[in-house]
């Protein structure tokens, strides 16, 4: 290969790399976002329907400290924080604070959920994600996973895991009610 032919082969290369490197630089995913929500953004608004048939929007509730928790019946650590996030939940409601508890529905029984909601007395907003829509939007990756979000709408704080202890949700819920 001459000289010249293989200028023009790196060039080529090059400017395909680099192409390449722009591209991928501005990609996003259908819902715009390139990364999970994450501390300091504000949350992606989302709009589903309870258990009982009411529809809930996130964006409803900007001015109250909101606990959004992505959760399913079968997740064992889901189970175990459930009654300490209903204890929190009837203890701060009055100062303003609010338990979105979204049910992973499109991977979980649907059947189970009402049953479930009934043998732990949850008496907040439990939400049916039949379709993965805050599932893709806050791009679930484990199962609880809990946005604490102030009163701007702006994540305070991301627990991946669980189950989380009073301690904790207390204190992170104080510090969103502020």
């Amino acid at each position: 290969m001459k000289k010249t032919q293989r200028l023009v082969l790196y060039v080529f290369i090059l400017t395909l790399g680099a192409a390449w490197i722009a591209y991928a630089a501005n990609f996003t995913s259908a819902s715009g976002n390139t990364s999970a929500p994450q501390t300091g953004f504000t949350a992606p608004d989302f709009m589903l329907q309870s258990i009982d048939g009411k529809t809930y929007a996130l964006s409803e509730f900007k001015g109250s400290a909101v606990l959004v928790n992505l959760w399913a019946t079968w997740c064992p650590p889901c189970r175990a924080e459930m009654p300490a996030i209903e204890k929190m939940y009837r203890e701060y409601q009055d100062q303003g604070f609010v338990v979105l508890a979204v049910n992973m529905t499109y991977q979980d029984d649907s059947a189970a959920v009402l049953p479930f909601a009934q043998e732990y007395n949850l008496t907040f907003p439990i939400l049916l994600d039949e379709k993965s829509v805050v599932g893709s939007a806050y791009q679930l990756r484990s199962l609880p996973t809990s946005y604490f979000i102030n009163r701007a709408g702006v994540i305070s704080e991301v627990v991946v895991g669980g189950p989380m202890a009073e301690a904790l949700l207390r204190t992170r819920i104080e510090q969103i009610l502020k």
